[in-house]
């Protein structure tokens, strides 16, 4: 985030800025895809896994 909403950037206000900031958040939400792939080395890859549930 620092680097698109935050670097090389002269906000006056701190309005100006959170709407930059929300600006990011909600571009990269609407881009943002789930995880398909898990490293083959991964411990997550195990049936013995610690699942662990809250």
């Amino acid at each position: 985030m620092r680097y698109v909403a935050l670097n090389d950037t002269d906000h006056h206000t701190h309005t100006q800025q959170d709407a930059a900031i929300g600006a990011y958040i909600r571009w990269r939400n609407q881009r943002a895809r789930p995880k398909t792939t898990i490293a083959a080395g991964s411990k997550i890859r195990h049936p013995d896994y610690p699942f662990k549930a809250a």
